[in-house]
């Protein structure tokens, strides 16, 4: 069951003023907790009604009515979505949120699911758009794989293109008790930002399942359902390097080069670094 806890809005939301660090770091926590325990799906805050605008059919025809917009009290100041087993899950998220968000007042409502519907053609081409949008990727990437020099690469690709860059060792992983000596400072992960692009890299330590240095795209999945799905059928007459398998950074992670040469690779539930163990 997947629930909208709306946050109403008031009159200092509705002014365009921001939250406390103490609220911003409360609600980080409480969306942590929920990401923890598989509830959290999104969550965001919305700009004052101001900035929004109102579409209204008359027969048919559109009308554009830009905010302000008056009833404060039935506006959304924000939302967050979880997936739950039973109205009284969610309602138990409901009432933990940040208590230093003191003028809260929420409103809790379930999503449709397509099981509510009548079978039929209609539903029949919804539930083709849902499953086509489940199977494209949450992130796409290009992943470059190095002999051992992925850090200079990577420092001098972020040189180039004024980018962020964060590099973690073989050494720095759960794994660095068993890695050798000598490829401890290995690149086990590395990502540029340039913008909103990411480029990954890493070296490819001996032993570890890959071809030879090169690009391979990266495909990011939050279902590991779809994910196998699509490694599958992508593998079907290609080689496999590694099979989907959960490790301590990802639920899933497999390799594989397809029947045209190109290579693919899955993370799927990705774990944040500093939560690696």
């Amino acid at each position: 069951m997947r629930y909208m806890l709306m946050r109403k809005a008031d009159a200092n939301t509705e002014q365009g003023i921001m939250p406390t660090s103490e609220l911003l770091e409360a609600m980080g926590e409480y969306n942590e907790r929920m990401f923890a325990a598989g509830v959290f799906v999104t969550g965001d805050g919305l700009r004052p009604s101001s900035d929004g605008f109102r579409i209204r059919f008359t027969d048919g025809e559109p009308e554009v009515i830009r905010g302000p917009f008056e009833q404060t009290g039935e506006l959304l100041a924000g939302y967050t979505v979880i997936e739950v087993d039973s109205p009284g899950e969610a309602l138990g998220w409901a009432k933990q949120w940040p208590r230093s968000d003191a003028a809260a007042c929420l409103e809790v409502r379930r999503y449709y699911e397509m099981e509510d519907f009548a079978p039929g053609p209609a539903l029949e081409r919804h539930a083709r758009l849902g499953k086509a949008q489940q199977r494209q990727p949450v992130g796409l990437c290009t992943h470059l794989t190095f002999p051992g020099s992925c850090r200079e690469a990577m420092n001098f690709y972020a040189s180039v293109f004024g980018a962020s860059l964060e590099i973690n060792t073989f050494g720095e992983t759960p794994m660095a008790d068993q890695v050798p000596p000598e490829q401890a400072q290995m690149i086990a992960h590395a990502e540029l930002h340039i913008g909103r692009h990411v480029i990954m890299g890493a070296d490819m330590a001996p032993g570890c399942g890959q071809q030879a240095p090169g690009a391979t795209v990266q495909l990011q999945y939050d279902n590991l359902d779809v994910a196998t799905e699509v490694f599958q059928e992508l593998a079907d007459g290609g080689t496999v390097h590694m099979p989907i398998e959960k490790t301590f950074w990802a639920q899933g992670f497999g390799m594989l080069t397809d029947r045209f040469g190109t290579s693919w690779m899955f993370n799927c539930g990705l774990t944040p670094v500093e939560q690696w163990q």
